[in-house]
C-alpha cells in the first residue's frame, strides 16, 4: 500500500489527524504502523489526546487507553495532570506509571502548597487521594481537609500578608470588603479579576479597586505588576497576538528583558514609577503547575478571550485609572469544568500561600519589600 511506503514521520503526522477509534483501528492494520503508534518520539496519540482534554468532552476510548500496548505512557502525564477529577477518579483506567511519572503528573497539576499533605504515602497515592479531596469539596461544602484557608493581600506600601481564616465561613468578597471599609474605599467598586489564572482544579482571583486616585500614596504598583508583569502584553493585532518580546523568544519560551514598571508614567504617578529589572531572571512558561487551555501561554498573554488580565488596559491609560488599596489574592475551586458563567454560584476556595504566589508570579519575589506571616506591619 502506498501509504505505508511514506516517511513514518508522516505516517505519524496523518495518524494524529484522527480521532481516537480510528487510530486504534489504525494502529493494528500493519506491523509498520503498530510500530509508528507505539514510538514514543513519534506518539500520534498526543494530538487527539490534546483534543478530548481541550474540549472536556472525552471520547469512550479514551477511558480504557491505558490497555493499550501501542499507546506510550507519556501520554497519561497529560491525561492525569488536565483531565477532571471524576473522569480520572471514576471513569478511566489507570496505567501502570512509575513513581517518578506519578511525582510529575501531581507538580504539573497542583499547587506547590498542597505537597504538605503528601507526608509519607507515595506519589500515586498522594495524587489520587488529593484528586479525591478536590472532586468532594467542589461539590459539597465540606471543610474537615482543610479547616483553615490562606491568601495573599499585596499591600500599597509594597508590603504582603499571608493571612487565614476558618475556611467554612471563608468569603474572600466580604473579606475585601472589610479590607475597603479600613481604607476608607468601601464607597468604590470592587473589581473581579476573573480568572488570573486557571489550573486543572482552580481558578487564580484576584480582588482589588481600580479608580482614578486623588492621591499617590493611594495607587498599589505591585497590583499591577502581579496582574501585568513588566515586558508582557497582548499583541496589537485585535489582542489575539503574543506581545513582541514573546515572539521574538517564542522557541525558548523566555524573555530576558523585564522591561519598566509601568510601561510609561501615565500609569502610575511619577513618585512610584520605578524599573523592575533582573537580568538574571528571565520569564517561562508556567508548566508547574500546568495552566488550563484558557491560559496555556501563562505568563504570556494565550489568545482566545480568555486571558482577561489587560481586560482594563485600556480603560486605564485613557481615564489614568489605577490600583489603588491593598489586592486579595485568592484560589477558588472549580465545580464543574470551565464553570464561568456562575463564577460565585459555589464558595468552596483552596488555600493560595507564598509558595503557590511564587510558583505562579516569581517576578514579584524582588517587588514584595517584606513578607508578613498574618495580621499586622510585620514590625
Amino acid at each position: 500500500m502506498f501509504f505505508e511506503r511514506l516517511p513514518v514521520d508522516l505516517i505519524a503526522e496523518i495518524l494524529g489527524a484522527l480521532d481516537l477509534d480510528s487510530l486504534i483501528q489504525m494502529s493494528y492494520v500493519s506491523k509498520r504502523f503498530y510500530l509508528v503508534a507505539s514510538e514514543p518520539s513519534l506518539n500520534p496519540w498526543r494530538k487527539p489526546v490534546m483534543r478530548n482534554l481541550r474540549s472536556h468532552s472525552y471520547d469512550p476510548a479514551l477511558k480504557h487507553l491505558s490497555v493499550r500496548t501501542t499507546v506510550p505512557r507519556q501520554n497519561w502525564i497529560d491525561i492525569l495532570a488536565l483531565a477532571s477529577p471524576s473522569f480520572i477518579l471514576f471513569e478511566a483506567t489507570l496505567p501502570n506509571l512509575k513513581a517518578s511519572e506519578w511525582e510529575e503528573c501531581f507538580k504539573r497539576r497542583f499547587l506547590p502548597s498542597w505537597e504538605k499533605w503528601k507526608k509519607e504515602t507515595s506519589w500515586k497515592e498522594a495524587f489520587l487521594k488529593i484528586l479525591h479531596r478536590v472532586w468532594h469539596r467542589s461539590v459539597s461544602s465540606c471543610t474537615t481537609d482543610e479547616a483553615w484557608t490562606k491568601y495573599i493581600v499585596l499591600n500599597r506600601s509594597g508590603t504582603a500578608n499571608e493571612l487565614e481564616m476558618s475556611s467554612r465561613n471563608y468569603n474572600p468578597l466580604t473579606i475585601f470588603n472589610e479590607m475597603k471599609l479600613q481604607n476608607n474605599l468601601s464607597h468604590l467598586e470592587t473589581r473581579v479579576r476573573q480568572l488570573v489564572l486557571e489550573l486543572s482544579d482552580v481558578r487564580i482571583l484576584a480582588f482589588g479597586v481600580l479608580v482614578k486616585p486623588r492621591s499617590d500614596f493611594s495607587v498599589n504598583p505591585n497590583a499591577h505588576l502581579f496582574l501585568n508583569p513588566p515586558g508582557i502584553s497582548p499583541g496589537s493585532s485585535g489582542g489575539n497576538a503574543l506581545s513582541k518580546l514573546t515572539q521574538k523568544n517564542n522557541s525558548s519560551g523566555l524573555i530576558d528583558d523585564h522591561g519598566v514598571y509601568p510601561c510609561s508614567s501615565s500609569m502610575v504617578p511619577s513618585v512610584l514609577f520605578k524599573e523592575y529589572r533582573n537580568p538574571s531572571a528571565t520569564y517561562r512558561r508556567l508548566t508547574h503547575p500546568e495552566p488550563a487551555p484558557s491560559h496555556a501561554n501563562y505568563p504570556f498573554y494565550t489568545p482566545g478571550g480568555e486571558d482577561l488580565r489587560w481586560l482594563d488596559l485600556e480603560e486605564m491609560e485613557e481615564k489614568g485609572l489605577h490600583w489603588v488599596g491593598g489586592l486579595l489574592i485568592t484560589a477558588q475551586l472549580i465545580g464543574s469544568p470551565r464553570d464561568t458563567e456562575n463564577l460565585f454560584g459555589r464558595n468552596q476556595y483552596a488555600s493560595f500561600s507564598w509558595q503557590d504566589l511564587w510558583a505562579i508570579a516569581p517576578w514579584m519575589r524582588e517587588a514584595i519589600s517584606k513578607q508578613i506571616n498574618g495580621a499586622g506591619l510585620g514590625n
